[in-house]
């Protein structure tokens, strides 16, 4: 099976602490993949489409479009994040027509690069259910929270988490940019502990593979692509229920970086997708 599009990029510049990879599947049921992602440092996201007929595929574009072009103005920061976010709810909501009055939607997981006093950081925002994982001292943790009806009803004690598989309303998210009006992104800072992991994916991914299979995947001594193609394969193998994204970044230093070259690697395999940079939408 292979998985596409997928990319590796390993540190192409002495000075660039990060290297990455990334794969997409549409599953064994779905048709259509509306999932979408976005690798160019220092942004990486990924964006599950919803809307099926009502062009989820095309919410998904627009979260990568967007953020591709503020990484091209050159100034990526939190507020230029949180600008970009509010662009995209408004961008996909303006897809509601007389003849397509429900509007389609996307979720939103990113991790972005900054440095704070030359030390490098994880802002994370999210919104959704799709999500941000960090792997680092042989331990797997979930930075994001998910928007979800479970995931409230896990919250209030009313639902144990081993009975999220079976429950009706699994696959309602609370918050999605374009179909949820008002909608605020999460956000959170961490700092990037050089040789950890992180790990963005849809919910593709982890509706298939438990914390204990993702940490295990993450913690094989491959490549940033593998490790994301291997993901997404074992999602696939799984059941393949829903399009199934990963994006695999992995921290190869801490401290000082020349913010000048952050988003100048180049990848060193062929990227499969029809466009030759760091994006993918099927």
């Amino acid at each position: 099976m292979s998985a596409h599009p997928t990319l590796d990029s390993p540190q192409s510049a002495a000075s660039l602490p990060l290297s990455f990879g990334a794969a997409s599947h549409p599953g064994t049921v779905r048709r259509v993949n509306e999932d979408g992602w976005y690798a160019e440092p220092p942004v990486f996201l990924v964006a599950d489409g919803m809307g099926g007929h009502r062009a989820g595929d095309v919410a998904s574009a627009i979260v990568v479009e967007s953020f591709e072009a503020m990484v091209r103005r050159g100034s990526v920061d939190a507020a230029a994040v949180e600008a970009c976010i509010g662009q995209c709810q408004e961008r996909i909501q303006a897809l509601v027509t007389d003849e397509s009055p429900a509007a389609p939607g996307s979720t939103l997981v990113a991790a972005v690069y900054l440095l704070e006093e030359g030390v490098g950081y994880w802002l994370l925002a999210n919104v959704g259910d799709s999500r941000a994982y960090v792997w680092q001292q042989d331990q797997l943790e979930q930075l994001s929270h998910d928007h979800s009806v479970v995931q409230e009803l896990i919250d209030a004690g009313e639902l144990d988490p081993v009975d999220v598989p079976t429950h009706p309303e699994r696959h309602v998210i609370t918050r999605a940019l374009g179909a949820v009006q008002n909608s605020p992104a999460d956000y959170s800072l961490v700092p990037a502990t050089a040789g950890s992991r992180v790990l963005l994916c849809s919910d593709g991914v982890t509706t298939e593979l438990d914390d204990a299979t993702l940490a295990r995947l993450l913690a094989d001594k491959r490549s940033d692509h593998e490790t994301a193609s291997t993901i997404v394969a074992a999602a696939v193998e799984a059941g393949g229920k829903d399009n199934a994204t990963a994006v695999v970044v992995t921290v190869r230093g801490a401290g000082h970086t020349d913010e000048n070259t952050l988003g100048t690697a180049h990848p060193s395999a062929p990227v499969t997708d029809t466009e030759p940079d760091r994006r993918g939408r099927s």
